[in-house]
């Protein structure tokens, strides 16, 4: 009589282990739970992502940092500004309109 007790309730735990265990991956594989799922991976990417970005930049302030003190270029007194820069485009004369050429500057003209 002991023995059919003990495999009875043996039985009717694996079975209540069993249906709680399917019921839970059954809840897990509802959209809803789906959807919230990949909602928190994506949160959790955009925190890698944002991590990684703010590592890049640092490290690239850093290393800019250090080409400037190699080349020398943060050797300038704080309060002198840099020498100014002329474009090449502003030193450029426009071409003349020469009387009888075929050629006309006017791009929207057909052609």
């Amino acid at each position: 009589m002991f023995r059919r007790t003990f495999w009875f309730t043996a039985g009717a735990a694996a079975g209540v282990w069993a249906t709680t265990k399917v019921n839970r991956k059954i809840k897990q594989l509802t959209p809803e739970s789906l959807a919230a799922q990949a909602a928190n991976k994506a949160v959790e990417a955009g925190h890698r992502l944002k991590d990684f970005a703010l590592d890049v930049r640092d490290n690239m302030v850093q290393r800019e940092a250090e080409l400037g003190e190699a080349l020398g270029i943060n050797d300038r007194p704080a309060g002198e500004l840099p020498a100014r820069r002329v474009a090449a485009i502003e030193n450029r004369t426009r071409p003349k309109y020469v009387e009888g050429s075929t050629h006309s500057n006017n791009r929207n003209e057909d052609h």
